[in-house]
């Protein structure tokens, strides 16, 4: 027999069916005969065996007949052995429906199966003579027991397949197969029982249920039922599917309506949409494969083609979902989504390999690849965006106490999460990369290769030994906020201040990158201890600014006169010194610095540069002031006092002074 196939279409090939039978029974005859043929059911089991072994032999005369115009005499047991199909047929159109009829299956429907696989067989045989030939009568005869045996497996793998019991792991205990383990290739497997401790897989038949559909898959091909076979498994699996989806809550949404949804709204949709594709890739996918090659064991074919079928219906609409996102209009807070969204049609894509040779698979693959091109490419294009949008960010008024930018508090923020994706965004950039050389009409190599090679080959501080396209754009962004800080440090007439603030805001900066594994290692430890000496440095020159005249007026040089400590240039250096001090108190007690740890290193350096100077300036100058009215007048601060005071620093309070002079 020449069997039919699926093609990557969904369309059948192969021979023709049987013909219809044209023949009838008479009603009173039948009824007896079926009287008949139960007592030999019920009574002669070696005869029912018998009677299969001359079918056997009767198909392998016909088969080595070589004289197709002059076939054997065709047996009585041809019409005795159909009239026992025929009897099964009408003992199962009894039930009142398909899932009674399954349920009140028996052992015996073993036999069934047996018998209609040799009753194809046997027709296939007959159809191989001529017509009007002495085999025309029994082959319309076999044909028509064939065709109502194949309606009622059809009936039944339907059945099979919708019964929602079967989503429960319910065993049927009379099923027709009755075994607890499909065997295919001669080896045991079990589909999806599970355990009553963990979770169900998808989808849940119990492993008889796959044996028998299972057997009335191969039954129904091998006679020649293959397009209705496969057509009946199609549209049940693929409503399955669908349920599925509406209960992972996605449906499909117009293009045009994703466009017009706020941010919020499509967010969600988002979520939801991960969540479905995820489900795909790790369940439903795998479930409907494992299924697919289960009932489909003898016919691989079919199996891939039904599959690469189901799942390209539900990943079109998964991907007409993403080509829209990737169409709104893009903004910096949608890269996180995008990026989620890259990732989980990447994992899509190993969930839907079946073959390599099947060309449907390949083709749906080569969609799914193309969205996720698409969807990378956005993230490109909204870290440019980043770029752009820090060059542009052009402040007229400074923040207050020399505070931390809430620019670098976001970009900071951003890169860090960003680099939780640091795998996905690197693969992405280098992508990036050989598209752009890829697409090139010059010599040029690609935008970012440039900075790349530069980077490497002036060995430079911001290089890490692993320099890659995504970390030389982290790189660029780095440069970009630090030349956008530069220019906002421009904006306190105060030089001190100057450096508080770019002393917080390059003291935070390092501190997100060392808090973060991902960014610390794109970022590398020879860009850590550049950033630690620019801090450093920042520190230094607010100690020259501030208080480089409170050390010129704590010196002792130039308070003698002819030999003589002069008692008017005592009064007058602690007269400075209690002035700028309280300068310096009042304003910097404004002033912000909100690292713990850079607060105390400052109030501790400062107490270091200061108090011991004072000290020594006051326990050596002091006794010339000519009685106590005079030091209360001159002396306000005692050297403790000084370090109490330091320790307002920086605490970006404005009633500090206020509060000690009452």
């Amino acid at each position: 027999m020449v069997k039919n196939h699926l093609d990557k279409n969904g369309s059948f090939t192969g021979s023709p069916k049987p013909p219809h039978p044209t023949t009838s029974t008479d009603p009173h005859s039948r009824k007896s005969s079926q009287e008949e043929l139960d007592h030999s059911l019920n009574h002669h089991n070696e005869d029912v065996k018998k009677l299969s072994d001359d079918i056997d032999r009767f198909i392998n005369e016909l088969s080595t007949c070589h004289d197709k115009s002059n076939p054997p005499e065709v047996p009585e047991i041809i019409e005795t052995f159909s009239k026992i199909i025929e009897s099964k047929i009408s003992k199962h159109n009894t039930c009142e429906n398909s899932s009674t009829r399954l349920c009140k299956m028996t052992e015996e429907d073993n036999f069934f199966v047996e018998a209609v696989s040799r009753l194809s067989k046997l027709t296939n045989s007959l159809s191989e003579f001529p017509s009007g030939s002495t085999t025309t009568r029994s082959l319309n005869r076999t044909s028509m027991v064939l065709q109502r045996a194949m309606t009622l497996m059809e009936e039944d793998l339907r059945a099979l397949l919708e019964d929602s019991s079967s989503s429960h792991v319910k065993v049927y205990k009379n099923s027709s197969f009755n075994s607890n383990r499909l065997l295919v290739d001669g080896e045991q497997c079990s589909l999806t029982l599970s355990d009553s401790s963990g979770e169900e897989e998808y989808p849940s038949f119990p492993p008889d249920t796959v044996t028998r559909m299972n057997r009335i898959a191969s039954t129904m091909i091998m006679a020649g039922y293959e397009t209705e076979c496969c057509q009946v498994y199609s549209i049940t699996r693929g409503n399955a599917c669908v349920e599925q989806m509406k209960k992972l809550e996605f449906e499909k949404i117009n293009m045009e309506d994703v466009q017009r949804m706020q941010w919020d709204s499509l967010e969600g949709e988002i979520t939801r949409w991960i969540r479905a594709v995820k489900s795909c890739s790790t369940t439903l996918f795998p479930g409907e494969k494992r299924l697919g090659d289960s009932v489909f064991s003898e016919s691989p074919m079919n199996s891939q083609t039904l599959f690469s079928n189901l799942a390209r219906a539900i990943v079109i609409q998964l991907l007409d979902f993403a080509e829209a996102v990737t169409m709104t209009k893009r903004s910096a807070e949608k890269l996180f989504k995008y990026l989620d969204m890259y990732e989980a049609l990447r994992d899509l894509i190993p969930s839907i390999k079946n073959s390599p040779s099947n060309e449907c698979e390949n083709e749906l693959n080569s969609e799914i690849q193309a969205t996720i091109d698409r969807l990378g490419e956005s993230a490109v294009s909204i870290f440019s965006d980043l770029e752009n949008s820090i060059k542009n960010d052009v402040a007229r008024t400074p923040v207050p106490g020399g505070a931390v930018h809430p620019l670098t508090r976001y970009v900071m923020n951003y890169l860090k999460y960003a680099c939780e994706y640091k795998i996905t965004l690197e693969h992405i950039f280098h992508q990036h990369v050989k598209f752009e050389e890829s697409n090139s009409n010059s010599n040029s190599p690609a935008k970012l290769k440039p900075t790349l090679e530069v980077e490497a080959e002036n060995d430079s501080p911001h290089c890490n030994s692993e320099t890659t396209p995504f970390s030389i754009q982290l790189v660029t962004i780095m440069d970009l906020l630090d030349t956008n800080l530069e220019a906002k440090s421009n904006l306190y007439r105060d030089p001190a201040l100057r450096d508080i603030f770019l002393m917080n805001n390059g003291r935070y900066i390092l501190q997100k990158v060392k808090g973060s594994a991902e960014i610390h290692q794109v970022m590398g430890d020879t860009w850590c201890r550049r950033r630690s000496t620019i801090v450093r440095h920042y520190h230094k020159n607010y100690q020259r600014e501030t208080f480089g005249k409170v050390l010129q007026i704590l010196t002792h040089d130039g308070m003698q006169v002819h030999g003589k400590v002069a008692k008017t240039t005592v009064k007058e250096r602690f007269k400075n010194f209690n002035a700028i001090f309280d300068e310096i108190h009042r304003s910097q007690s404004t002033w912000v610095v909100s690292d713990e740890q850079l607060q105390s290193e400052l109030r501790v350096s400062i107490s270091a540069l200061v108090i011991p100077a004072y000290r020594s300036f006051f326990g050596r100058f002091r006794q010339y002031l000519d009685n106590a009215k005079q030091a209360e007048k001159y002396i306000k601060y005692q050297p403790e006092d000084i370090e109490i005071l330091i320790d307002d620093f920086f605490d970006g309070n404005s009633t500090s002074m206020a509060r000690r002079k009452t």
